[in-house]
């Protein structure tokens, strides 16, 4: 289409914000040079920053108004309701007479000049919306409202189809007023947003009901309620409280908006569907700065006692989540510029690496964790994760096992200095008492470790290792079976496999393990234990050939494999015996 003159016109569809400023002849007539200067501010504080946030423009101002264009008609409204919530808390503070607004917006198609102001009946409407809005209040479209209805929680009194000065047609209008209300409402004021803290956050949303039964709103409740509690014990994760997210219960959300309200990096999510007696429960994990998924997971269980399904959900997600957060945080890391990666980073990125179980990954993770300490420490975690290192490096022959497991107690017990119930550091310690033949105590400490964050899946894997040294096979088994079950797809799933087929091996359910030692070398094929015990495992069942073939790829990542040397490391371990009799049966020499 082109104008008179020739020209071109250019059009588009875009949502316009007009306001005014309610009685502000009244208010100039009062004082006239105090008036104009709370208006500049109030455009240079709070308008042009807001509209900035919400990828807003401001196309022009007046002495008593303006008018905005958003390509959004949600953010159009959140730009409002921050605007208005801003004002509506500099009012209750007192002082001078409050400014107030009266806002419009509407969803049309406007025309726009070469000098960037734009003219049609898209931006009539919105300005006869505006004067038909309360002081303080905001009137929209009925376009706008349909488009935003679903994504804000803001309730909005339909107020019909109404006739408005010089558009031809009945405009539907939709009213939100009690700005005292706004203000109170989730992200109304964020312009501000909170700043993200040093450590991992993340805030647990209500759980939604899909099922449609108000009794289940208490399940999904007590859900949610019983995840924030857990992920709690994670001292080194910030937990948003209850009272702070259940207020978006209900709510059309926005999880990128939520995360600036509360000042969280993840956001946890789910729903609850039921059917009969039966019920599955959903959860996702979201990284709020893109909106990544990061994990997501459905459970599908029988109501037949609903606080047993509570505690068993509850501690599976915490346990699936938890690895996830390290390696998104350790990924975060390592992505930074190393002068500026904080104590943390260094930690979470080590801990990435040690899992790797390579040579190379375990030297760059233990310069990682020495940096840490150098730098704080007081850093318990730091002391008790290197430890923990020095125990991988000394179990793959990587380092003398005297030295090795003498500096692996050490590390663990001034991470005990440091802080006692630091269940890195009782884990570690515990599997060096464990290493030493210190059974009891060994298990004293590792239960310990459990008690404190029942829902580590790595901890536990760990304590049935223990169990097995111990000689409680079957409990070891179970153990190691539920770290699986807790937490079958993170990071650490490779060293979860690996040591529930040694617990298998030691309970002589031979073909149960066979199949994840299978999985172990593979997963971790530098890993010369794993090698051990699937080699074990094949002269318990008759499998020479395939043992034969598992002794030569093991003899190439560390010396070379003999009865008499694992009955060396193993001799204070229950299952030493049933160890080297499958050794000898698949022809390990002495």
């Amino acid at each position: 289409m082109t104008s008179p003159s020739g020209q071109k016109v250019q059009r588009r569809l875009a949502a316009i914000l007009a306001a005014d400023i309610a009685g502000f002849s009244a208010l100039m007539g009062q004082d006239e040079e105090g008036t104009l200067a709370r208006i500049k501010r109030l455009r240079r504080e709070v308008i042009e920053p807001t509209v900035r946030d919400h990828q807003g423009r401001v196309v022009k101002t007046s002495g008593d108004g303006f008018l905005v264009e958003f390509s959004s008609p949600v953010e159009a409204v959140r730009c409002a309701v921050e605007v208005q919530a801003v004002l509506a808390s500099e009012a209750a503070d007192g002082g001078a007479p409050a400014l107030q607004l009266r806002i419009g917006i509407n969803l049309g198609d406007i025309i726009i000049e070469s000098d960037g102001d734009i003219y049609g009946d898209g931006v009539n409407v919105a300005a006869r919306l505006e004067q038909l809005a309360e002081p303080g209040g905001l009137c929209v479209s009925g376009k706008v409202y349909d488009e935003v209805r679903d994504k804000l929680p803001y309730s909005f009194e339909d107020q019909g189809e109404q006739q408005v000065k010089n558009i031809a047609r009945a405009v539907r209008i939709f009213r939100l007023s009690a700005v005292t209300k706004m203000a109170s409402l989730p992200g109304a004021i964020s312009s501000q947003p909170l700043t993200l803290p040093d450590q991992p956050s993340i805030a647990v949303l209500p759980f939604n009901n899909m099922s449609g039964d108000p009794q289940q709103e208490f399940f999904a409740d007590g859900m949610a309620e019983d995840i924030i509690t857990a992920l709690s014990r994670l001292r080194w994760l910030l937990v948003i409280s209850r009272n702070s997210t259940f207020v978006y219960k209900g709510q059309a959300i926005d999880v990128r908006q939520v995360a600036r309200d509360l000042g969280v990096r993840y956001i946890l999510e789910g729903s609850v569907r039921a059917s009969g007696s039966r019920i599955r429960i959903t959860g996702q994990l979201i990284d709020a700065a893109n909106g990544k998924h990061i994990w997501a997971e459905r459970y599908d269980r029988l109501m037949e006692d609903v606080f047993a399904v509570q505690d068993e959900i509850t501690e599976n997600v915490v346990a699936a989540i938890e690895p996830h957060l390290y390696a998104e945080e350790g990924f975060r890391a390592r992505n930074k510029p190393p002068e500026s990666v904080d104590t943390w980073g260094l930690v979470v990125s080590a801990l990435t690496l040690i899992n790797k179980a390579q040579r190379k990954s375990n030297e760059e993770a233990q310069a990682l964790l020495r940096r840490a300490i150098a730098r704080e420490p007081s850093y318990a975690r730091a002391y008790a994760i290197l430890s923990w290192a020095v125990w991988w490096e000394t179990f793959c022959y990587w380092r003398s096992r005297e030295e090795g497991f003498r500096e692996m107690a050490d590390l663990a017990k001034r991470a005990l200095a440091i802080d006692p119930s630091e269940p890195w550091a009782m884990m570690s310690y515990g599997f060096s008492l464990s290493t030493m033949g210190h059974h009891d105590r060994a298990l004293e400490q590792m239960k310990g470790a459990l008690e404190i964050n029942p829902s580590w899946a790595l901890g536990r894997t760990m304590y049935g290792v223990a169990l097995l040294r111990a000689g409680s096979f079957a409990e070891a088994v179970n153990e190691t079976g539920k770290a699986i079950r807790m937490s079958p797809l993170d990071t650490f799933a490779g060293i979860y496999m690996a040591f529930h087929g040694l617990t298998l091996l030691g309970d002589r359910r031979f073909s149960e393990a066979l199949s994840f030692l299978r999985r172990s070398v593979v997963t971790f094929p530098e890993f010369p234990g794993h090698h051990n015990a699937l080699i074990s495992c094949c002269g318990h069942l008759g499998l020479v050939e395939e043992a034969q073939a598992h002794i030569q790829q093991r003899n190439q990542i560390g010396p070379p494999i003999t009865v008499s040397r694992l009955r060396a490391n193993l001799g204070a371990y229950a299952h030493c015996e049933l160890f080297t009799e499958g050794l000898r049966k698949a022809g390990v020499p002495e």
